[in-house]
């Protein structure tokens, strides 16, 4: 079983142009060409908290299925349903607190769910269990707190909800860190499970410095390849640049 994996901090479409192109994040990920992506910042902030990618554009481009977790978040048009003007917008979110996953068309979803974390600002995570070639998946998508203290409880957190579920099964955690550091003590709780991809650098976009952004590998699973994805499109497309994997089982 060979499969490419992919996080990549969106920053709600917003490029280092300023310029919101929901379009150009798509393009960016069909370049990458990934099975699975679990995506950060994917919902908006204010207003309808809606998609920052719409979900028809999603499936105007045909190749990924975004996961249902099941959750929304309130809304300002929760508080006027009846207002009009919402009737002409889609108002769905794509995740949880802007962690969001696309799986492959065809690819058949086990379970989803949204996880609470514990935090001081709105982030979380989210978990789709798949069906791929070769066996079942775990994929856990997250965007970690700026705060060290709780980045460390949120790992903890998740590593105790994949621990809990009834079946075992490789899992793959993605996101946005907040933590450039490769032996930070947040990180202690995933050894001796799980390991890091060796992607490198992806912030800032224009100069990326500081690898912010990881996916973090079972050892039942090999990693042939990994890295950074640095097009011209991606360098514009947000302030993270996506990073990428090969597994193998």
């Amino acid at each position: 079983m060979s499969l490419t994996v992919a996080s990549f901090n969106i920053r709600k479409a917003i490029g280092t142009d300023r310029r919101r192109r929901p379009d150009r994040v798509l393009g960016v990920l069909e370049e990458i060409g990934a099975d699975i992506i679990a995506l950060q910042e994917a919902d908006k902030r204010v207003g309808t908290r809606g998609a920052a990618v719409p979900h028809a554009l999603i499936d105007d481009h045909g190749h990924w299925d975004p996961v249902d977790f099941d959750v929304s978040h309130k809304k300002l048009a929760d508080l006027l349903p009846n207002h009009k003007v919402f009737d002409r917008l889609d108002t769905r979110n794509l995740g949880w607190h802007g962690n969001a996953i696309l799986v492959r068309k065809g690819m058949k979803i086990i379970d989803a769910e949204a996880l609470d974390l514990p935090t001081l600002e709105p982030r979380g995570a989210v978990m789709a269990e798949v069906e791929h070639d070769g066996g079942p998946l775990r994929i856990i998508g997250m965007h970690l707190d700026l705060s060290g203290l709780y980045r460390r409880r949120q790992i903890e957190r998740i590593v105790a909800h994949i621990e809990k579920r009834h079946a075992h099964m490789p899992t793959i955690i993605m996101g946005d860190t907040n933590d450039w550091r490769p032996t930070a003590p947040c990180f202690e709780p995933l050894s001796p499970r799980f390991r890091f991809a060796e992607c490198g650098p992806s912030f800032h976009s224009r100069r990326p410095m500081a690898a912010l952004d990881r996916i973090i590998v079972d050892r039942e699973l090999g990693i042939e390849n990994a890295g950074v994805h640095r097009s011209a499109a991606a360098h514009k497309a947000s302030d993270h640049l996506p990073v990428w994997a090969r597994l193998k089982r």
